[in-house]
């Protein structure tokens, strides 16, 4: 007679905060002398910030002729008026929690989850993923720790942050918006290929980037033998800025 699993999992993901300084930070004077200063100064027209003396007051009243940002493999710059010096990490989560329902031996069962990140005038950030395998008491869900297959009628849990046509259409590239530089890391970019691993890197950007929104594919399967019940398992996404 054959048994057929049933259960939930519960998927809490987390967003923690740190900050790598990876030199001494280095700050420019301002462009000042006794009769004025700049606090910053810009290539454009009629872009600079703010441009005062003690019997002065100056601040850009002219449009901008570009906003955002210009990179290539060898410089950055910011485009626009009005722009603060200090470096911004932020993001945004879409969904703190992800439901799978009942699963089953026969086949495969996925869900997604997303999430948003933006930094300025940084030097990039890197996302990184803990937490343990869904468990139930004292089963464990097996952690794919190799780049694989969906396999059903094994115990698997497994993630990649890419769209997916097996094994069912589902998941979602990385979506760069305007200004985005994000990317997804080479154990997590493969098209219906999953990994879990506690702990390592699953997206970055390597320059300043505006909002990258990443889609979190998440495959669960299950042995014929594995105990039925309410699998749990929490998750913590930690971003790090790099600066």
């Amino acid at each position: 007679m054959s048994k057929r699993l049933s259960g939930w999992i519960v998927i809490a993901l987390i967003f923690a905060f740190c900050v790598t300084i990876k030199s001494s930070n280095v700050y420019a004077d301002p462009l000042q002398s006794a009769n004025y200063r700049l606090d910053e100064s810009v290539v454009g027209v009629g872009d600079l910030n703010r441009a005062s003396s003690a019997n002065y007051l100056a601040v850009n009243a002219t449009g901008d002729l570009t906003v955002g940002t210009a990179a290539s493999s060898n410089f950055q710059i910011e485009a626009g008026s009005k722009t603060s010096p200090d470096p911004v990490l932020s993001f945004s989560l879409t969904s703190g929690a992800v439901n799978f329902g009942v699963f089953t031996p026969s086949n495969a069962t996925v869900a997604t989850a997303s999430f948003s990140v933006s930094n300025y005038t940084s030097y990039g950030y890197v996302v990184q993923i803990t937490g343990s395998s869904p468990s139930n008491g004292v089963h464990t869900i097996n952690a794919m720790t190799t780049t694989d297959d969906s396999i059903p009628g094994t115990d698997q849990f497994g993630i990649n942050l890419v769209a997916n046509t097996s094994p069912v259409s589902f998941g979602s590239n990385p979506n760069n918006g305007q200004f985005g530089f994000g990317s997804v890391s080479t154990n997590y970019n493969t098209p219906n290929k999953y990994r879990y691993i506690n702990g390592e890197t699953i997206a970055l950007a390597t320059k300043s980037s505006g909002m990258t929104t990443y889609t979190i594919s998440y495959l669960i399967n299950v042995a014929s033998l594995t105990p039925g019940g309410k699998y749990t398992s929490n998750k913590t996404i930690i971003i790090t800025g790099t600066y």
